[in-house]
């Protein structure tokens, strides 16, 4: 549960209560695709149970799942699909299918191979902290969380969240920490990092499980070439790995975490517990690291109902604002679907 996080403010002005969001939830629950539909997507129970609650609530922390289902219809079946039909207008006909015909010789086709097609599924845990007022997602691609966020501000009255922006970026305060061998107060430099130059090459330079207290960083530093992903530990419980976008990947517990659970110490409740207890302490920790919170503009962009990011979410006059540059979704493959 929560192995990668992108992480958003939530405006002090949304107030409601656990029972007004899995009412909002339940009008869009997860149906799986029909035949000649390509995508479907919705909320699931996070217990897993059938027929269970939409929105769970463990110490306070609320947390949903969202599901996504598509067909998997690989581009070279597609294309032979079209050719055939193309061919056999051309026996009959005597002429070549034109631009406006082919197209819809390829819907046809879509819609003949769409019932054949296999089907992925992908889900993402979804944490919403009310006292904290934060959203985090458990996903590393911008693009996915992106469409989750849309899903919720359109779901839900009022949500008006922004990607969490720090004072100092997480690139510049990556730099720093390696430079001057001085990381951040609660946290340990590990041994893996990527540098990245900013010329036209786009030189890349990876050290995993290397010591990076070496000249030899610092050298590349020097050279123009800037941390893109650096791993981290806070407090000697939760390791990670932080990106330039203040992505959190490859979360991961360590063994203090766990002191004093038993062995058979499990199931839904426990894990949440586990893992918003830890995760509701480091997250400001971070923040705090990377020079505290910049202003952020969704209280600001409430009151003029506008939105800084391309998300149709003003059709409900919810709002979803963030730092002027979007993080890059740099690795879009690791996330859950």
């Amino acid at each position: 549960m929560f192995k990668n996080m992108i992480v958003y403010r939530i405006a002090p002005q949304w107030q409601v209560e656990l029972t007004q969001v899995e009412e909002a939830l339940a009008k869009a629950p997860f149906i799986e695709c029909g035949a000649t539909q390509e995508k479907s997507l919705g909320w699931v129970p996070p217990r897993g149970e059938q027929h269970g609650q939409l929105a769970e609530s463990v110490g306070g922390q609320w947390i949903l799942r969202f599901m996504v289902e598509s067909k998997v219809l690989p581009g070279s079946v597609l294309a032979r699909r079209v050719k055939e039909k193309a061919e056999r207008i051309e026996q009959e006909t005597g002429r070549k299918p034109g631009k406006k015909e082919s197209k819809e010789l390829k819907d046809e086709a879509k819609l003949d191979l769409l019932p054949m097609a296999f089907t992925k599924q992908g889900s993402m845990w979804v944490w919403i902290d009310t006292a904290s007022r934060l959203l985090v997602l458990d996903t590393s691609s911008q693009g996915r969380a992106d469409e989750v966020v849309t899903l919720l501000v359109e779901s839900l009255p009022g949500l008006s969240v922004s990607l969490i922006n720090t004072q100092t970026s997480p690139q510049a305060a990556m730099s720093h920490w390696l430079k001057e061998q001085e990381p951040p107060v609660g946290f340990t430099v590990d041994r893996e990092c990527e540098l990245k130059s900013a010329t036209e090459e786009k030189a890349v330079v990876r050290y995993a499980r290397h010591p990076l207290d070496i000249e030899e960083v610092q050298a590349h530093i020097d050279a123009g070439k800037l941390p893109t992903k650096l791993a981290l530990t806070w407090d000697d419980r939760v390791s990670f790995m932080l990106t330039e976008g203040l992505q959190i990947k490859k979360v991961s517990f360590l063994d203090t975490v766990f002191e004093g659970t038993k062995a058979d110490d499990g199931g839904f409740d426990t894990d949440v517990a586990i893992a918003t207890g830890e995760l509701v302490k480091l997250i400001p920790d971070l923040i705090e690291a990377l020079g505290g919170e910049a202003e952020s503009g969704v209280a600001e962009a409430s009151a003029a109902a506008t939105v800084a990011t391309p998300l149709p979410a003003a059709r409900t006059g919810a709002v979803v604002t963030g730092p002027v540059q979007v993080p890059v979704d740099t690795d879009p493959d690791s996330a859950p679907f």
